[in-house]
């Protein structure tokens, strides 16, 4: 398993691509933009290889690249079911108050519900929902890396004061991400990368949600 990130756009948002390298194919998570470099990347890839798209959640930030990638490689678009309205909705997906005139009207593929799992090549990559940034707001977990999206960053979480957004439904969230087993390397749709028990040391959020849920 390969994880390659890029960032960019206005809100500086991660853009994974994940490959399983024994199959060479590859996921597409949250392509809020298309940059030249991602295409040069694509092309050495190979675009046909590129069979996926999944989305954390709904925000123009992270769907504004969507139809260029689809364009460009035909990959099926995989979004939270919460988040179904997100796309066409510029009040919902932020793009009428951060973005003007953006476009990011798009039809899924699939829409995604917890536990559900997809599968790229030869591994398994599950859906967990942790709703709070949004209603549909989900994280992605393949092999030993956790996609989390706005919902958990280095030494923060996502903001729950947009459409959608609950701070007890993030709580819940946190929790339910504090109780996984495992040292997960966490790949946030903002910022560096960090792993699961670093957070739950240092991140002052993750930390009381994991001191509750042992409690």
């Amino acid at each position: 398993m390969k994880i390659d990130r890029f960032s960019g756009g206005s809100l500086g948002t991660n853009c994974y691509f994940l490959t399983d390298e024994e199959t060479g194919q590859i996921a597409v998570i949250d392509p809020g933009f298309v940059s030249g470099r991602m295409e040069r990347y694509l092309a050495q890839a190979g675009a046909s290889n590129v069979v996926l798209c999944l989305l954390t959640h709904g925000h123009f930030d992270h769907i504004g690249g969507v139809d260029r990638l689809r364009e460009l490689t035909g990959a099926k678009i995989c979004l939270p079911r919460g988040d179904a309205a997100f796309p066409a909705d510029p009040s919902l997906n932020l793009g009428s108050m951060l973005a003007p005139g953006t476009d990011c009207r798009f039809r899924p593929d699939r829409l995604l519900d917890d536990g559900d799992t997809v599968r790229l090549g030869n591994l398994s990559i599950r859906t967990l929902h942790t709703p709070g940034h949004t209603a549909g707001s989900s994280s992605f977990l393949a092999g030993d890396a956790l996609f989390s999206g706005d919902t958990l960053m280095e030494g923060s979480v996502g903001r729950t004061d947009f459409p959608t957004g609950s701070w007890g439904q993030m709580t819940s969230s946190l929790k339910k991400l504090a109780a996984l087993s495992g040292n997960y390397r966490v790949y946030p749709g903002h910022g560096e990368s960090t792993t699961l028990e670093e957070e739950k040391k240092f991140n002052p959020f993750l930390k009381d949600a994991a001191g509750e849920s042992g409690s």
